[in-house]
């Protein structure tokens, strides 16, 4: 898998540096009728402007909830946003009949949609490539956005000016990504999916699907790392919010004054041990200061399943011997047992098991 690869407009490798033939559509030819009449590509998506933002969400507010299972089709507005939500909400966790428990945006987007829950979770989950029927513009499209953060904040933007410029203001459609005064988005948890370790995972799957559906390898490879990379994004975002935002090794809480990227969310059974399943489960999920989370990932701290913390001999000889191992490993600032909010979801007992079992050092 070679993620460098440059790649044009349709997600296949760029053989004229970008430039295409004048008239041609971004999508490559292949066209979609839409609701207000024009045509759906993959410029719909990429190229939308203001003005065909405030069309369509004038199209929204006109538009009335369908009975039965029949609903309208989605316009690019409806679609860009549902990818805005991807970025906060693992849709793998709510099916039909849990969609109405799905938390924010999705309710917001599903009354101003005029759809179920369930119609906005659908389509979340063809922007990932999750449903093998899901229309091509979609996929691609959140590929090249995921990959383009600069580009879909741009888009992001424009959808929510528009909004605001046809009276739907944030009660209706808020600024759930906290980008419309312009500040930028950054992926959290990346570290864990370096290019070797997405490319010992997804080489088999990237052929595959690649040979049993409708996109080529190049595209098969940039939706599935997309994915992947939003995915760990969501699910460090659940493991902060679960910890508090607090290092549950000692209590540090960057956020209080404003330096919320010295606080790390990894996997206790790392992301390329970890089932698909696992790596999106926040039970599988603790959040640290930089020197206990590296000292967790290494083997030196480990957790049992009454969630006392335990430190690996050589560690505690540091300790003993050095000040500054002191500082960090003494206790304090390291707790006896890990400090969760009352209300939080307890680490689950197989992954702390397996990381003293595979990780720690005796």
């Amino acid at each position: 898998m070679n993620t460098a690869i440059p790649l044009d407009s349709r997600g296949e490798p760029s053989t004229d540096n970008g430039r295409r033939q004048r008239g041609r559509p971004a999508g490559g030819g292949a066209r979609i009728r839409g609701n207000l009449g024009g045509v759906v590509d993959l410029g719909s998506y990429l190229d939308l402007t203001a003005g065909q933002a405030r069309e369509q969400f004038r199209d929204l507010l006109r538009r009335r909830p369908v009975s039965g299972r029949r609903q309208a089709d989605f316009l690019p507005a409806e679609t860009l946003l549902c990818l805005a939500a991807s970025f906060l909400v693992n849709h793998r966790q709510f099916g039909g009949a849990t969609a109405h428990k799905a938390p924010e945006p999705v309710p917001s987007l599903a009354a101003l949609f005029s759809r179920p829950p369930s119609s906005v979770l659908a389509k979340m989950a063809n922007l990932d490539g999750s449903r093998s029927h899901g229309a091509k513009w979609d996929v691609l499209a959140g590929a090249m956005l995921r990959e383009d953060l600069e580009r879909f904040s741009h888009v992001y933007r424009i959808l929510l000016g528009a909004a605001r410029a046809e009276g739907i203001g944030p009660d209706r459609l808020p600024d759930f990504l906290g980008l419309e005064a312009g500040a930028g988005l950054t992926l959290l948890g990346q570290d864990e999916l370096d290019v070797s370790v997405l490319e010992a995972d997804l080489r088999d799957k990237i052929a595959r699907q690649a040979a049993g559906g409708s996109f080529s390898e190049p595209q098969t490879e940039r939706i599935l790392v997309a994915a992947a990379r939003v995915g760990q994004h969501v699910f460090a975002l659940s493991v902060l919010r679960n910890c508090g935002s607090r290092c549950v090794f000692c209590g540090f809480s960057p956020a209080t004054f404003g330096a919320k990227r010295m606080l790390l969310a990894g996997h206790i059974k790392p992301w390329k041990d970890s089932t698909p399943s696992e790596r999106m489960d926040p039970r599988n999920g603790l959040a640290a200061c930089p020197p206990h989370d590296v000292a967790f990932d290494t083997g030196l701290l480990t957790v049992n399943g009454g969630l006392r913390i335990h430190v690996a001999r050589s560690l505690a000889d540091a300790v003993r011997a050095d000040s500054m191992a002191r500082h960090y490993y003494g206790q304090p600032p390291l707790c006896e047992t890990l400090l969760l909010p009352t209300d939080a979801m307890r680490p689950a007992s197989k992954y702390l098991d397996w990381h003293r079992r595979k990780i720690f050092e005796t």
